[in-house]
């Protein structure tokens, strides 16, 4: 992808394994045929919202289903999690009915709004909070700390490192999102970057170099987010409380 990224289109199709000199070009031809500030910022705001209040949503839920003690909660969460047994594709049309009706087709909050409560991130919260220390609520609900600030400053700072790695799975699924974005959005200029790049590959006679050269564009947020936070991700995923 890199390689070809620096090649142009017919240098790509006959197959040139080696770097070339077209990069600037192809990365000019790209910002001519689509407003590369525009679809960035789109892809931006929508992947790092939908993330942001993802881990609040699904932070609480798993909490709760942890911490809170009642006779229905282990029905209400295996019911939850047979839910993640359903495809997406059957999930579609209904989705797609229910935006309709209230009004969120062509709109970045259709995009972000299914995604928000993730099943399974809120199972990642729960296993996770099994082994946060139960002594530090009790301590603070001796202080007569109320329930909601024992979430917001002792559970949350103690778990960041959970947090770290949700927020990576979060956010690289959000940014990668294609089948929903496509189904939802229709106006040009509130298209994501793997949408712009789908409609580039697919025309009659794609320039490839101008493909490869957004998806490396494409690419690049992800890649800094896990290199930034790869310590987190790595303490979060083997389940690090301290």
């Amino acid at each position: 992808m890199i390689v070809s990224s620096t090649n142009a289109s017919t240098d790509i199709n006959i197959g040139k394994y080696t770097f070339g000199d077209h990069v600037l070009a192809n990365l000019s031809n790209l910002n001519q045929q689509v407003d590369l500030w525009l679809i960035f910022y789109n892809t931006s705001k929508i992947a790092i919202i939908s993330t942001l209040f993802t881990l609040l949503i699904s932070s609480m839920a798993g909490y709760g289903f942890e911490i809170y003690k009642n006779k229905t909660r282990d029905r209400i969460y295996s019911a939850l999690l047979l839910t993640m047994m359903i495809p997406f594709a059957a999930l579609m049309i209904p989705l797609f009915t229910l935006m309709a009706k209230i009004g969120l087709l062509d709109t970045h909050f259709a995009v972000m709004l299914p995604t928000i409560a993730s099943v399974f991130i809120v199972f990642y919260f729960r296993q996770c909070t099994k082994a946060f220390p139960s002594e530090l609520i009790d301590a603070a609900r001796i202080e007569g700390v109320k329930d909601w600030k024992i979430y917001l400053f002792v559970y949350m700072p103690v778990m960041k490192t959970t947090y770290a790695a949700a927020f990576i799975i979060v956010f690289m699924t959000s940014w990668n999102a294609f089948l929903w974005p496509l189904i939802v959005l229709h106006s040009t200029e509130l298209k994501t970057i793997n949408l712009v790049l789908s409609s580039l590959s697919s025309a009659y006679l794609p320039d490839f170099g101008i493909v490869m050269v957004g998806t490396v564009l494409a690419t690049i947020p992800t890649l800094a987010v896990f290199f930034l936070m790869q310590k987190q991700f790595v303490a979060g995923m083997t389940g690090a409380v301290k």
